[in-house]
């Protein structure tokens, strides 16, 4: 039962991987579910400190993506108006069933925001920039954090790996 748990917990963390780089899957909460699955194996002690720690920085890293991108976009000199049209495009953009959606609706989101602010089109073009900048860089961090929650499964695994085989 135990090796059943690791091997699910890898093909969670796995996918939590690559849901960093494809916005359909939610990618540093299925990673985290790997980590769980690490609890659920009674041969592979994991203690409550760990999973709160790791959750706690799961669910950062996840408001931090839905954050990130207005902050790029207020950096590129986009307003609030901008900021607000690209969390909300991102948050469609996610639901959307378009390839690039979450990219589209940051970018298309914060232009739509700022010309409703009035802006002209060239610098609503630029805070829309500023939001496709930030979401590059909110993808990037989750798929640090994904990949260090992948070292500390593997560390868990190994560390314990004469218990489970």
């Amino acid at each position: 039962m135990d090796l059943l748990f690791v091997i699910l917990g890898g093909i969670l963390i796995i996918t939590g991987i690559l849901g960093s780089f494809f916005p359909v899957l939610p990618g540093i909460p299925i990673s985290w579910l790997g980590l769980l699955m690490l609890y659920l194996a009674p041969s592979v002690p994991v203690n409550y400190l760990f999973l709160g720690v790791t959750l706690a920085i799961a669910i950062l890293i996840y408001l931090l993506q839905l954050v990130i991108p207005a902050m790029g976009t207020k950096r590129y000199g986009g307003s609030k108006t901008g900021m607000w049209g690209a969390t909300i495009g991102l948050v469609i953009g996610i639901f959307t069933p378009i390839p690039f959606g979450i990219i589209i609706g940051a970018f298309v989101g914060a232009f739509i925001g700022e010309i409703i602010n009035k802006s002209d089109s060239r610098s609503a073009v630029r805070a829309a920039f500023g939001s496709f900048v930030g979401l590059l860089a909110s993808t990037f961090m989750e798929f640090l954090v994904a990949v260090g929650f992948l070292f500390l499964f593997l560390y868990k695994v190994w560390e314990y790996s004469d218990l489970l085989f």
